[in-house]
């Protein structure tokens, strides 16, 4: 249940979009209650909880990184979101370039996928693709501000 959060990884097509559309929501609630700080305490407390609960269930099936296992989007999709205001056009973007990144998997992601295994390796590559789309989103965000494309920031 913790590795598909609660059954979203069980959901089709695409588990990986469900699990992180699943995501935003209590992002949202933690950002705009605690702040980036709190939510960078639930991310790691969502990962090392996530590593856990992959790695028993990989154990259990046999498999490098099954799709039903989608607590690394959450957290991927997270580590994304602490670099964006909590407002709901930063989070559209955050959303969108974590799914890019995490389907296209470019390198390094596309490496920590094959090389690291188990509960580590399930989870690291979404953490490194949410990093990536953390970078660019805030990269981007700070440009639709400074060019006044978006007249606010939250």
């Amino acid at each position: 249940m913790i590795a598909t959060v609660g059954g979203i990884g069980r959901l089709r097509p695409a588990p990986g979009t469900w699990g992180s559309l699943a995501a935003l929501l209590p992002a949202w609630i933690v950002a705009t209650a605690t702040g980036a700080v709190g939510l960078a305490v639930a991310l790691l407390i969502v990962s090392a909880v996530g590593i856990w609960a992959s790695e028993i269930y990989v154990r259990r099936t046999g498999t490098h990184d099954p799709s039903a296992i989608v607590i690394d989007e959450v957290a991927g999709q997270w580590l994304t979101l602490i670099a964006l205001p909590a407002d709901p056009l930063a989070y559209m973007v955050g959303f969108v370039l974590f799914r890019i990144f995490d389907i296209f998997k470019p390198w390094p992601i596309s490496w920590v996928d094959r090389k690291i295994g188990g509960g580590i390796g399930v989870v690291a590559d979404d953490l490194l693709a949410g990093a990536m789309a953390g970078v660019l989103g805030w990269l981007l965000w700070d440009k639709l501000v400074a060019y006044g494309v978006i007249d606010r920031v939250s």
